[in-house]
C-alpha cells in the first residue's frame, strides 16, 4: 500500500508539472499565432489546448479518486467542463475553417490577403517551444514505465503528436514568407481536422472516469468476489465506469482470522477474478481497517 500511494502522489505530481508546461506552451503558442496572424498556428494550438484538458482531468482523477469524503473519480464540475471544451473547439474550429476557406478563396481569385508576419525571434521561440514539448513528452512516457502510470503514457502519445504538429507549422510559416500564402490557410484546415479527431480520441479515452452510473450491480460482483476463498463477507460495494473499456470497484472485505496473513495475496485475487470476468478494472479494497490497493 505505501508503494502504490507513492506512486499514485509520483504520478500526480508529473501530472500538475505537466500540466504547467502544456499551459505555457499553448500561451506562447497562441500569443505568437495571434501576432503573425497565423491560422496555420492558432489551429495547432487547438492540439495542446486538448492535451492539457486531458492532463487536468488526469491529475484530478488521481488526486480525488481515493480519498473517502469525495466521489470517486470525475464529479459533475469536470463533465460541465467537458461540455464547455468542447462548445469553445465548435466555436474555434469553425471559425477558422470559414477563415481559412476565404481566404483560400480571395487566393484563388487574386486577391491580396494579410500575410504572416514571421521573423527570425519568433522563429527561434517556435523552435524551443518544440524542444520544450519533445522532452516533456520524453519524460512523460519514462515516467509513465517507472509507475505504471496509464494517464502519463496516454499524455505522451498525444505530447508526441503535438511536437510533430509544429513541424509542418514551421514550414508553412516559412513558405508564407517566401510568397506561399496559400500553405498557411490550407494547413489550417487539416490542423483543424486533425485536432476535431483528437477531441473525439481524448474524451473517448476519458469517458470510463467520467461515468457516474453503477456499471457492475453489487450482487453480482459479490457473486464474483466470494469465489475467491478466505472471504467470509463483502459490503459496501460500489462500481462505476463501462465495462469492458474500464471499471472502477471499491469495497470492503472481511476475511477468515486464518487468512489476514495473506490478505495480500487475497486482494491480488479478488481484483484477478474482476479483471477476467469484467474486463479492465483498477479496484481499492478495504479490509477491516487497513487499506490494500490494487493498480
Amino acid at each position: 500500500m505505501p508503494e502504490a500511494q507513492g506512486r499514485r502522489r509520483a504520478g500526480r505530481q508529473v501530472l500538475l508539472a505537466s500540466l504547467w508546461l502544456t499551459l505555457l506552451v499553448l500561451v506562447v503558442k497562441v500569443w505568437i499565432g495571434w501576432a503573425t496572424q497565423s491560422l496555420s498556428l492558432l489551429a495547432e494550438s487547438l492540439q495542446t489546448l486538448i492535451n492539457g484538458f486531458s492532463i487536468l482531468l488526469s491529475a484530478i482523477a488521481i488526486t480525488s479518486r481515493f480519498p473517502m469524503s469525495r466521489e470517486w473519480g470525475h464529479g459533475k464540475l469536470e463533465a460541465i467542463l467537458a461540455l464547455l471544451l468542447v462548445a469553445f473547439m465548435g466555436f474555434a474550429c469553425l471559425s477558422l475553417l470559414v477563415v481559412s476557406v476565404q481566404q483560400l478563396s480571395a487566393i484563388a481569385q487574386g486577391v491580396l490577403v494579410p500575410p504572416v508576419r514571421m521573423n527570425a525571434p519568433l522563429f527561434q521561440l517556435l523552435g524551443v517551444v518544440l524542444a520544450i514539448n519533445f522532452c516533456l513528452a520524453c519524460f512523460q512516457r519514462y515516467e509513465a514505465g517507472i509507475l505504471e502510470n496509464t494517464a502519463l503514457r496516454f499524455s505522451a502519445s498525444h505530447q508526441f503528436q503535438d511536437t510533430w504538429l509544429v513541424i509542418p507549422v514551421l514550414v508553412a510559416l516559412a513558405g508564407s514568407g517566401r510568397g506561399y500564402f496559400w500553405l498557411d490557410s490550407l494547413l489550417a484546415i487539416a490542423m483543424v481536422m486533425i485536432a476535431v479527431s483528437n477531441c473525439w480520441r481524448v474524451f473517448n479515452w476519458q469517458l470510463p472516469s467520467l461515468m457516474r452510473q453503477i456499471a457492475i450491480a453489487p450482487e453480482a460482483l459479490a457473486q464474483t468476489i466470494h469465489q475467491v476463498e478466505g472471504i467470509t463477507h463483502c459490503y459496501d460495494i460500489q462500481s462505476r465506469g463501462v465495462v469492458g473499456r474500464q471499471v472502477f470497484v471499491e469495497m470492503h472485505l472481511i476475511l477468515h482470522p486464518e487468512c489476514m496473513s495473506v490478505a495480500r495475496t487475497i486482494a491480488e485475487r479478488v481484483e484477478r477474478v474482476i479483471r477476467d470476468r469484467y474486463g479492465p478494472a483498477k479496484v481499492v479494497i478495504y479490509i477491516d481497517s487497513d487499506r490494500l490497493q490494487s493498480e
